[in-house]
């Protein structure tokens, strides 16, 4: 008994540092946050005055946030769609086991080690007007017989498609390009650890194989996909250095971001 004390004891002696740590830095900063988002709170100077929803209120009648969230929106579907897609499908070469395999998983995975504002440096780059795209497609005109020479403004474009601005579709080819192979390893894990009994069963059973992915394989990765989904969402809600390198929030906020509105409001506005 004294012993399972003991150990108890020191079980909680142990959490009790990160229980605090969470505490204070992630719930105590929400906290404060949440107050300070209802109050009377201008610039930086301290007032704690309750406000309500003014606040709030004043954010949604402002037309270059309301801007800002449909970007995100559209970045966020595309971006989720292209690396969950992507990713799946490339591990789901990875594991036909083919020749050469670890070299394309570290090829993948490449872009994770890269630094996001190099990524954003060389993405901008290969879109800019009189290079890298542009480029290519000039030469592949010439080579079909049309002199002409391209210079489409790829990121610094303001035509739309619907609500849906053209200058977003670089930023979100850099982003996947840097995660899809994220997504990828998490894929290719779940599926070397599906035991291939269930495939062999269901190839006696007269599956092809591409129903063997549809009914088998693909129902048993949805918490795979749940969880790619959910770091991904996070990840493009967040989205900052890529785009402010990049692009910045762009003519008429045609590549602007709620994150790049907090901080041009936080420090350019307070500087």
């Amino acid at each position: 008994m004294k012993q399972l004390r003991k150990e108890r004891t020191i079980v909680i002696l142990t959490i009790i540092p990160s229980v605090v740590a969470v505490g204070v830095f992630v719930y105590g900063f929400i906290t404060w946050s949440i107050r300070v988002a209802l109050s009377d709170w201008i610039g930086i100077t301290p007032d704690y005055t309750f406000a309500g929803l003014k606040n709030f209120i004043s954010l949604f009648k402002s037309a270059r946030f309301l801007i800002d969230i449909y970007n995100n929106i559209f970045f966020t579907i595309l971006f989720l769609v292209i690396c969950v897609g992507g990713g799946l499908f490339l591990a789901i070469l990875l594991d036909q086991f083919i020749k050469g395999e670890g070299i394309f998983r570290t090829v993948y995975l490449f872009p994770l080690a890269i630094s996001p504002v190099v990524t954003a440096v060389v993405w901008k780059w290969i879109f800019s007007p009189k290079v890298g795209v542009n480029v290519l497609l000039t030469n592949l005109l010439s080579k079909i017989g049309i002199e002409r020479t391209v210079e489409f403004g790829w990121y610094t474009s303001t035509a739309s498609f619907g609500p849906f601005n053209i200058a977003l579709v670089p930023i979100i080819i850099a982003a996947s390009w840097g995660f899809i192979g994220y997504v990828m390893a998490m894929y290719l894990a779940a599926l070397r650890g599906i035991p291939a009994e269930l495939k062999e069963a269901a190839r006696v059973d007269g599956a092809s194989e591409f129903k063997i992915y549809m009914k088998v394989i693909l129902p048993l990765l949805k918490p795979i996909t749940l969880s790619a989904l959910i770091i991904l969402g996070h990840i493009s809600l967040k989205m900052f250095d890529l785009v402010y390198v990049m692009t910045g929030r762009g003519t008429g906020f045609v590549t602007d971001f709620p994150s790049i509105f907090m901080y041009e409001t936080t420090f350019a506005a307070n500087s």
